[in-house]
Parts: C-alpha cells; sequence; structure tokens
C-alpha cells in the first residue's frame, strides 16, 4: 500500500512538472507571438480611432520614408501634453507605414531651430518627403492626409481659367462663382491662375490644364482660334456649360464632336425629395476612373443635355445620367413645367461626358459637364458634388490615383445614459458584485472548513 502510495506521488509529481513546464512554454510562445504580431480593433461607432481607406491608399503610394518633425512643448496651456496628442496621431500613420518617422523639437529650448523651419505655433509639424516640405498647423486626419496627397504630387499643378467674359472665378466670393471650389483645390496642391486670351498671346504651355466656366459674353473669332489650337495641340480641358448660349464657342463642340441639346433637364426624383424640379440627380455613373466606386448623389441645378457624336477622333464616356424618369424641358424653366411629349426630350439624359484620345504620344483628357452651377459657392455643399469635381481635375492633371480626404464626423465623442441606466450600473457595481463575492467568499471558507 505504501508502495503503491509513493508510485502515486511519484506519477502526480510528474504531471504537475510536465504543467508547469508547458504552462511557462505556452506563455513564452504567446509573448513571442504578441512581440511578432499586433492586432488592434476600432470599435467606435464611425472607425475615428483609425485611419479611412482613402488615407490607407495615399500612404501606400508614397515609395520612401516620410519624416515628421513637431515642434511642440512638453506641456500646453491649452491643450496639455501635446506631444502625447500627436504621438497617438501619428501612430494611427505608422502602423500603416512603418518608416514614418516622428522627431520632437522643443521651439522654447531650441528657438533657433524653430527659427530656421519658420516655425510659429507649438505644435506645428514640418512633413517631409521626397525633398518636398509642407507645414502643418492643425492635428487631424483631413489636414494631414490631404498634406502627404500634395507631397505625393509629383510635379505642380497649374490650372489656368479662362477670364475677361463673366466667368465663373476660381477667387470668386459671389454666390455664381467657383470661390470655395478653388479654396479646396489649392489645399490639395493645385495652383491656378486667371487667362484673357484677348491680353495674352496664347495659353501657357505649363498648364496642366485650361477651365472654361461659362462665358456671359461672346468669345472673339481669335480667342476661340487659340482654344482650338490649344485643343489640337493636345491641351486638357474642363468644360462647364449653362443652358444659355454658347457665347461664340460652337466650334469647340464641333471640334469635341459634341452635340449640346437646348433646354433644362428636369428630374421628378428631385422634386421627390423636396428640390426644385430643374435640379438633376446623379446617381447612375459611367465606367470611368473618375467615377470608380462613387456611390454617391451629385446634384446639378438647371442642367442641359450632353450627346457624344459617333465618331473615330475621341473615344467617349457618359459620366453622369440624370432623370431616368424626367425629360429634357425646352419650354420656359420659369414657367410652368411639364413633360410636352411633342417638344420635350425624354430621359434619361447624360449631363457630362469625358473625352480622351492619343496625342503626340500622350493621352489628351476633355470633360464636359452640362451645369457650371454645380460647382459654385451657392450649390457646391450640396450632395457630393465637390469630391466629383476634385475628382475630375485629379484626372484632367493625370493625379487621378490621389483622393481628397473629407472630414468625418466625431458620432461617439459622447456617451448618453439615462437615469434608469445609471441606477442600473450603480446597483449591479455597487450591490450585486459586492454580494456575489462574499458569497462566493463564503462558500469557498465553508468548504474548507469542513474538510478540516
Amino acid at each position: 500500500m505504501a508502495e503503491l502510495d509513493k508510485k502515486l506521488h511519484r506519477q502526480y509529481r510528474l504531471h504537475h512538472g510536465l504543467f508547469v513546464i508547458l504552462l511557462l512554454l505556452l506563455v513564452f510562445l504567446l509573448g513571442y507571438l504578441a512581440q511578432q504580431t499586433r492586432q488592434q480593433w476600432d470599435i467606435s461607432q464611425n472607425g475615428r480611432n483609425s485611419l479611412s481607406e482613402a488615407s490607407v491608399e495615399i500612404l501606400q503610394k508614397l515609395h520612401g520614408p516620410v519624416e515628421v518633425t513637431a515642434y511642440a512643448t512638453e506641456q500646453d496651456a491649452q491643450l496639455g501634453d501635446i506631444r502625447r496628442i500627436i504621438t497617438d496621431f501619428i501612430a494611427m500613420y505608422q502602423r500603416i507605414k512603418p518608416d514614418l518617422s516622428l522627431l520632437f523639437i522643443d521651439p522654447v529650448e531650441q528657438p533657433l531651430l524653430a527659427q530656421e523651419a519658420n516655425v510659429h505655433v507649438n505644435g506645428e509639424m514640418i512633413i517631409r518627403f521626397n525633398q518636398r516640405v509642407e507645414h502643418l498647423l492643425t492635428i487631424n486626419e483631413q489636414a494631414f492626409s490631404n498634406a502627404l496627397m500634395r507631397l505625393a504630387r509629383t510635379e505642380d499643378k497649374l490650372i489656368v481659367a479662362l477670364s475677361g467674359h463673366g466667368e465663373r472665378k476660381l477667387e470668386g466670393n459671389a454666390n455664381h462663382d467657383l470661390g470655395e471650389f478653388g479654396k479646396h483645390l489649392r489645399i490639395n496642391g493645385f495652383n491656378s491662375q486667371p487667362l484673357n486670351l484677348a491680353m495674352e498671346r496664347d495659353i501657357p504651355a505649363t498648364a496642366s490644364m485650361l477651365l472654361i466656366a461659362s462665358p456671359q459674353t461672346d468669345l472673339l473669332p481669335g480667342e476661340v482660334q487659340k482654344l482650338l489650337d490649344y485643343i489640337d495641340r493636345g491641351g486638357n480641358l474642363l468644360w462647364l456649360v449653362d443652358q444659355e448660349s454658347l457665347r461664340g464657342l460652337l466650334p469647340l463642340t464641333e471640334k469635341l464632336r459634341l452635340s449640346l441639346t437646348p433646354g433644362v433637364v428636369a428630374d421628378p426624383q428631385a422634386a421627390e425629395l423636396k428640390a426644385p424640379l430643374t435640379f438633376a440627380l446623379g446617381a447612375i455613373y459611367g465606367p470611368h476612373v473618375i467615377t470608380n466606386d462613387f456611390n454617391y448623389i451629385t446634384v446639378f441645378p438647371f442642367a442641359r443635355q450632353i450627346e457624344m457624336d459617333d465618331n473615330e477622333d475621341w473615344s467617349g464616356v457618359a459620366l453622369v445620367e440624370a432623370a431616368p424618369q424626367g425629360w429634357v424641358e425646352t419650354g420656359d424653366p420659369n414657367g410652368e413645367i411639364q413633360f410636352d411629349q411633342d417638344a420635350d426630350i425624354p430621359g434619361p439624359v447624360n449631363i457630362a461626358v469625358a473625352l480622351t484620345r492619343t496625342i503626340q504620344d500622350r493621352e489628351q483628357r476633355i470633360a464636359v459637364v452640362g451645369s457650371g452651377h454645380f460647382l459654385a459657392n451657392t450649390y457646391l455643399g450640396n450632395g457630393s458634388n465637390l469630391d466629383f469635381g476634385i475628382n475630375l481635375i485629379n484626372w484632367l492633371t493625370g493625379d487621378e490615383e490621389l483622393i481628397v480626404i473629407q472630414p468625418r464626423a466625431t458620432l461617439d465623442s459622447s456617451l448618453v445614459l439615462s437615469e434608469f441606466e445609471l441606477t442600473l450600473i450603480a446597483v449591479v457595481f455597487l450591490v450585486v458584485l459586492p454580494l456575489l463575492f462574499l458569497t462566493c467568499g463564503g462558500v469557498i471558507w465553508w468548504r474548507r472548513r469542513r474538510k478540516i
């Protein structure tokens, strides 16, 4: 009997030793895996603790190290531990791009370095990539990712805008101007300047594209010829056409093999959404890089139909198809609008097209949109007009792979609980759980006392 007890005791000790060894081996293996791999989940309502897909795509296009230098003190009177804020923010980008480095410099202890870097604000960041530099004063994803996008551009892009005929201005503040859109273009690294062809000999060769935005007076024949010569040389063009007269630009439509139907698009779906009947809603998009994965609604006020004539010169895609249950109103748009089977053209209606052709061993790109209003200050905030406009510019200037980051609303920044929920939490944590622990402790104590 004693011999059996000793044998069982040895087996128990052997099993206990093996268990300890296996447990230590498991702990070591888990520690090694935790060191080699990193996994995280963002459970916030709109993923505000992780980067958007667009930001990730921009990081993947930055081939090479990115250096971020933050000029920040240890503590800020308003923000507190500003270095911790910057570190946590940059960490989201470093998880995607490990060669994105962060360096802190205290502008108070090293004022000469801050002065040489032209730093004026505590917490200002300087981003360097491929010998290009961006200063950043705001700590958020939209601003930082847009700065990275500007750095990713291989060269400065110049947009020249036709002027001298009452066109919509990229710097204008009037309701019909494109000032807000121009501001977003500058934020995203585009330069722009007006161009009066009556004063200038020609369109600059350094221009990435030309913008014609709804002229209000007729162009001179010599100006029209300069535009046609620009197209013949392979220049890229964005033409915003309203329902008014073409202002002498009929030869341009012939050059591009386009037909612009008189009248205004009437869209009953807009009326169902409490918008004017003359607001064409864009929701059906053609297969093109501009509209790839673009699943948003755009709004084109007072749009006109654009038709592509069959030809061998241009390859065209209808970018936006609107009013599938609507029509082209040929009557007075300010009067009572009703479908006239004899005069009006039933939908769907193409209101934006993209044209390409190969000329001088490069692809020439043209976009024509039958509404200059959709980018105007008054209507830019409707739907996703801004995103669509930026996509147009990116494609026309050869930067279609770069995506603009729009701000995301922080939906879950606060937690609001009802009085009942607060009472329930208090009862559970202050009464139920302590009683449960006491009961478990009492049961364990009673069982041990019985064994004794």
